[in-house]
């Protein structure tokens, strides 16, 4: 399994309009973050977690060939409003792309990208096919992948498993079931958005608490906005098990 981050940032990220703090001057690659979003590639299958506004510059970057599936953690649109630039890969690759989403969220997709949607759909558009999925393992072109459901605020957001490697953003609850279904991972990543404390993203010393109960071997953390500090200075306050990602990071599982 190799696991490539996309974007490892957050609206909040860089660079930011009219700041000049020092991560948004910052001239070190790992601190220009576009929107949170991660390619998980597993038995020649390639299969990408959220697109969000930069998912077209986010694969041209890494040169992706082949897309197979996309899943949705939620609705919010930095995770959502890319989906129009997956007509590429339908050009590419003459299939319908599948999207795998709560049925809120697909909803939601309907609403938002209406034209994909209608009875006479206007020439090249693009093509999905929509899979409702629940709180409970399933299938991806073989590929068993199991939900965790945790809370952003008070919204339901899918986190997911894939064999040893578990991939959560946009939360800052998770309840004691649902990390029961993390434990045993050799690798999780977890959103930390900033130090001080948000209504709806886990703070550093809050993912960090989280990570040491779910003990995995190694944790990356993303969904990083620029208040959070500069990457050389923070990671420097990291215990040895944990990392910052950043965007263009990857490694295989």
């Amino acid at each position: 399994m190799k696991i490539t981050f996309l974007g490892s940032g957050t609206s909040q990220g860089v660079p930011v309009i009219g700041c000049e703090c020092e991560v948004c001057r910052s001239l070190d690659y790992r601190d220009k973050r576009l929107r949170v979003s991660i390619l998980v590639e597993v038995d020649g299958k390639s299969l990408l977690i959220d697109a969000g506004p930069d998912f077209r510059q986010q694969m041209l970057r890494e040169r992706v060939k082949r897309l197979d599936a996309v899943l949705f953690t939620h609705e919010h649109k930095d995770h959502t409003a890319g989906l129009d630039d997956i007509r590429a890969f339908n050009f590419m690759q003459h299939i319908d792309m599948p999207l795998y989403a709560d049925q809120r969220v697909l909803n939601q997709l309907q609403q938002e990208f209406s034209y994909i949607f209608t009875n006479k759909t206007y020439p090249g558009v693009p093509r999905v096919e929509l899979h409702p999925i629940q709180n409970e393992p399933f299938q991806v072109h073989g590929i068993t992948i199991t939900p965790i459901q945790v809370l952003h605020h008070r919204l339901p957001v899918f986190g997911f498993r894939i064999g040893d490697f578990t991939y959560i953003t946009d939360a800052n609850s998770i309840s004691e079931a649902e990390k029961e279904k993390i434990k045993g991972s050799k690798i999780v990543v977890l959103n930390a958005l900033r130090k001080e404390p948000h209504i709806s993203h886990f703070s550093l010393s809050e993912a960090l608490a989280v990570l040491e109960e779910l003990a995995p071997e190694q944790a990356y953390l993303t969904h990083i906005s620029h208040l959070l500090g500069l990457h050389r200075l923070v990671e420097k306050e990291l215990p040895p098990f944990a990392k910052l990602a950043y965007d263009g990071l990857s490694f295989t599982l």
